[in-house]
């Protein structure tokens, strides 16, 4: 089946970098981060419509069946398909999403709303995460409707809406699920394009954002044995709930088996307090952060660890470490007491690929032929709804073509031989599905 590579050839860098110019134009208003940035994915699919629809049964043009699906205005979700000829084989590329994180044009080197070329780099937002991806197999589903290979294997690509921000729910791939549209992927791997470095990601961690909120007594900081300090209690309460955290949940057997960069990590990542003078204590402050978990622990159990360790320092405030002579969180003479709440935003499982699937092992030997070498890896970065998709029954793997060093990152970019790289991994996924 070599001659399937073959006739699928390498990817046409010209027309690559001509759709891809036309998309990150749309960047800007694809940024994702509501209320106050809410994406109109559709001016992406415009552009994947142009390239696709002329190879369409929609204008007679070709083999490619267009869906193109909706559950709020200006946000679709587009289903390409290519038939095959045998009833229940499918391959499936899902998970290019056409929103992208904010950028701040003058914290860049160069308009990230614009593509801009140097070299081999491919500059601007949304290169390699992941409007990058949406380019790349946008020219695999058009090389297919031109060529228009006889494929036992329906090959089928989902660009999804949303992806940035997951609190915002029924607008891709979860809509598409409970709608059924994508029940016929169960019948082979569904390869979720949206990580970077060329190797196989085979895990990612669960997410919980968590918010303790301390209350204390506001006083001049000129008697603070009048004063219950909310600050101090924050510091050392947090002390506590991360060593109580890190000893329920410690580096677990099976991340060195899946190559998790760091194990399960609690961690504060912001801190606020009502505005005041320097010489008053404050009567509240708040610290934000997250817990990253890997997969192999639940995310519900963690939930109520961390409830359980405010519930129990409540309890025993009076015994939690104080800073200095009269440090105190509880005052006896007015009956007060501080105290300490937490609560959760939506919290996201991780997930742990099947190591033993036709998916991994196709995506292993394309890796190795394409790029030379596989070292599949794992990140407790997060991908929402994709341990959904495995819990579903799909084959769910996980791959991408950007950079790892650009994720997310001002001053982002790609390489154009990585996406040429990937188009050649794509072309060897499908050569290997159909012998």
């Amino acid at each position: 089946m070599a001659d399937i590579e073959q006739v699928l050839g390498d990817l046409n860098k010209d027309s690559f970098v001509s759709l891809l110019t036309n998309i990150i134009g749309e960047s800007r208003y694809v940024q994702n981060n509501p209320p106050e940035l809410i994406p109109e994915e559709d001016r992406v699919v415009t552009h994947v419509l142009n390239s696709l629809l002329p190879y369409s049964t929609t204008t007679g043009g070709g083999p490619l069946i267009v869906n193109h699906v909706s559950y709020f205005p200006k946000r679709g979700n587009l289903i390409v398909e290519y038939p095959g000829t045998e009833q229940g084989k499918i391959l499936s590329f899902v998970g290019m999403h056409m929103d992208v994180v904010t950028a701040n044009p003058s914290d860049w080197e160069f308009d990230p709303f614009s593509l801009s070329i140097d070299g081999e780099k491919l500059r601007g937002r949304g290169t390699t995460d992941c409007l990058g991806h949406v380019a790349l197999v946008t020219e695999l589903m058009k090389k297919l409707g031109e060529t228009k290979l006889e494929l036992k294997s329906t090959v089928v690509a989902v660009f999804i809406a949303s992806e940035e921000n997951s609190s915002i729910t029924g607008v891709g791939v979860d809509a598409l699920v409970k709608d059924g549209l994508l029940n016929k992927l169960k019948g082979g791997p569904l390869f979720w394009i949206d990580t970077a470095d060329k190797q196989p990601c085979i895990g990612t961690g669960g997410m919980i954002p968590w918010k303790l909120h301390f209350t204390g007594k506001l006083f001049h900081s000129g008697l603070p044995h009048k004063a219950i300090n909310p600050l101090e209690l924050g510091m050392e309460a947090l002390k506590e709930i991360q060593s109580r955290f890190y000893r329920d949940f410690p580096p677990h057997e099976e991340e060195q088996v899946y190559g998790f960069a760091t194990p399960s990590t609690m961690k504060p990542t912001q801190w606020s307090y009502p505005e005041g003078g320097i010489n008053q204590i404050p009567a509240e402050c708040t610290i934000s952060g997250d817990v990253r978990l890997t997969p192999f622990y639940s995310v519900i159990d963690a939930m109520k660890k961390l409830q359980e360790y405010v519930d129990e320092i409540n309890e025993n405030i009076e015994k939690l470490d104080t800073r200095g002579p009269v440090s105190k969180y509880v005052l006896p003479e007015e009956n007060l007491r501080g105290s300490l709440t937490v609560t959760f935003n939506k919290a996201s499982s991780g997930v742990a690929c099947d190591l033993k699937s036709r998916g991994f092992e196709v995506l292993c030997k394309a890796t190795e032929k394409v790029v030379g070498h596989v070292k599949p890896y794992s990140i407790t970065g997060t991908l929402p709804l994709i341990r959904e998709l495995k819990d579903e029954g799909f084959d769910v793997q996980t791959a991408g073509y950007g950079l790892m060093a650009t994720y997310h990152a001002k001053n982002e970019y790609c390489l154009l031989s990585d996406m040429c790289q990937g188009y050649r991994i794509f072309a060897s996924i499908i050569c290997q599905l159909e012998a």
